[in-house]
């Protein structure tokens, strides 16, 4: 095997120092897919008519639901036996900090979100603004199956830039040497996946625009973000290694076994738009 035939990855995750604040590639990554969902997402509300005042709030509840359900996937799907079992290590799965051994706290950010838990915390971050905002559920996902995918790419390009969520070892020709791991060259999962998200949302995007905005509400969006996505991450995980020791037991990794329900809601909400899409047409035309 002739290492020079691959990719030698060694990026520095650190993009930037200002003064005491550290600027890594993995939460600008997560910033710049968060600034352009909120912005498709404005364009979309825009061209509803849904109002400024329905649209302003969302962000917050959609950032902070998807902050903490992923840092709570983290730490319960992937890391429940040190979390858990430790009154400082489970302060550590709330705050942005870590305890070190000579009893001080140093600032380290988040260090592990997982996407599936991302994707229920935003489940109940919109079940929250629908119900303080008045705004149909049906539609906000809809939308959110619109703008997802764009995000989910960047996050993963964060991945690839921290070198994590790596690929098992392979001899394909645009393999991975991930330095800070092994010399080994991989799949560079996390860039399959990027790669799948923008193709899947330019998809989506591309019937939307086809449909045109009156088919928002019907779950349509929603279904096919959820089930494309996630049917992709069930079938890209045989490409990479397992995250964690107790994954090497199980007939599938936690990421598949977590993936199965979404895709599973994804063809239910398929499947059941074209009853939601006729009723709206029928109230439309009363």
């Amino acid at each position: 095997m002739n290492l020079l035939n691959y990719i030698v990855w060694d990026p520095d995750p650190i993009l930037a120092h200002l003064g005491p604040l550290t600027i890594r590639y993995y939460s600008t990554c997560w910033l710049i897919g968060l600034l352009l969902g909120y912005l498709l997402m404005q364009r979309l509300y825009k061209q509803q008519k849904l109002g400024d005042d329905k649209f302003e709030p969302l962000f917050l509840y959609i950032f902070f639901g998807i902050l903490v359900g992923a840092r709570l996937g983290h730490c319960l799907f992937y890391q429940p036996e040190y979390f858990l079992t430790q009154w400082d290590h489970f302060i550590e799965m709330l705050i942005p900090m870590h305890h070190m051994p000579d009893g001080s706290w140093k600032l380290t950010g988040y260090e592990g979100l997982a996407s599936h838990g991302g994707v229920f915390g935003m489940f109940v971050a919109i079940w929250l603004y629908c119900r303080n905002m008045k705004v149909k559920g049906w539609v906000v996902l809809d939308n959110m199956g619109i703008v997802s995918g764009i995000a989910a790419m960047f996050i993963r390009l964060g991945n690839l830039m921290n070198s994590e969520i790596i690929g098992k070892v392979t001899d394909v020709p645009w393999a991975f040497i991930f330095v800070r791991e092994d010399q080994y060259p991989r799949h560079p999962g996390q860039l399959y996946e990027a790669i799948a998200y923008l193709i899947i949302f330019l998809l989506i995007l591309f019937i939307y625009k086809k449909k045109g905005p009156k088919s928002v509400g019907t779950g349509l969006y929603f279904g096919l973000c959820l089930t494309l996505i996630f049917a992709f991450r069930f079938f890209i995980e045989y490409t990479k290694e397992i995250q964690v020791a107790f994954e090497a037991g199980l007939p599938m990794d936690m990421g598949q076994i977590l993936s199965i329900p979404l895709i599973l809601l994804g063809v239910w909400s398929i499947t059941s738009s074209f009853k939601r899409a006729k009723a709206l047409e029928e109230k439309q035309e009363k």
